[in-house]
């Protein structure tokens, strides 16, 4: 027997049934009372009074509000469920279920000005991750294996990134991850564990083991930058990962007017 659903687990957002229930049963009552004050008051002696047959003043709201409010609110329902499948098409990679380039690029872009607008400063670190030799992937097994990689490895960062981290797809094999308020060190860590953990995934395309790497360029900051300069710093890092020989972090600290030197 399914046992019932503890009380905070109930939905009681636009898309969830339970609120359609709860103000159908909100707007009965309304119509109820209403019901009963406009036949109970006598607006010839300004007083309240009982109508000549209060029973009715319940039994008709009964049977026709309710109907009418749940067809009502459950076309709301459907239009927020619907609303809510649109904006995620709107700003979800449909591969990955990651953030799409677009919402990605405006959420962090947000994030920091909102940043710079306060009093307050926050760092962070932004990662650009690159699948080494993917085209070989794709050649050699084909692009539905190739897509199937790319899900992988977008799991993968998903499950070693924080809660609160951002995870894009950027373009085709080319990933984006933005940490706010997180220090360079432990930024410079996550982006190796993200490394680490895409080389040692399970990926056996026809039960043969393939190995996948990636490259990370990564940037730290600890002041407002736009994200424009920041994925350009750390775009340079993921060159110069690529460079000195791919499956491997680059990462350095962004500061005003200059970089500091690198970290490894």
């Amino acid at each position: 027997m399914e046992q019932a659903r503890p009380l905070m687990e109930i939905d009681w957002t636009s898309r969830g049934r339970a609120r359609v229930w709860a103000l159908m049963a909100l707007g009965t009552l309304v119509c109820i009372a209403a019901a009963f004050a406009i036949d109970s008051y006598d607006v010839a002696t300004g007083g309240w009074r009982w109508g000549s047959d209060p029973v009715n003043n319940f039994v008709i709201p009964a049977l026709v509000a309710p109907p009418f409010f749940y067809l009502l609110l459950d076309k709301m329902r459907q239009l927020a469920i619907a609303h809510n499948e649109l904006m995620t098409v709107a700003t979800t990679d449909g591969l990955t279920s990651l953030l799409n380039r677009r919402a990605f690029t405006e959420l962090v872009d947000g994030y920091l000005k909102r940043v710079k607008e306060s009093e307050w400063q926050s760092g962070g670190a932004l990662l650009v991750i690159d699948v080494d030799h993917f085209k070989a992937v794709n050649d050699r097994f084909g692009h539905q294996t190739g897509d199937e990689a790319l899900k992988l490895i977008s799991r993968t960062i998903r499950e070693t990134v924080r809660d609160t981290d951002l995870v894009g797809r950027i373009g085709g094999e080319e990933f984006c991850v933005f940490m706010p308020g997180q220090a360079p060190d432990s930024a410079s860590a996550l982006a190796e564990r993200i490394r680490i953990a895409v080389a040692e995934s399970e990926f056996a395309p026809g039960g043969s083991r393939h190995d996948l790497s990636v490259s990370v360029g990564g940037v730290a900051f600890d002041h407002f930058f736009p994200f424009s300069e920041l994925y350009r710093s750390a775009d340079e890092r993921l060159y110069a990962a690529k460079h000195n020989g791919r499956n491997r972090v680059e990462f350095r600290l962004q500061a005003a007017g200059g970089h500091q030197p690198a970290m490894h």
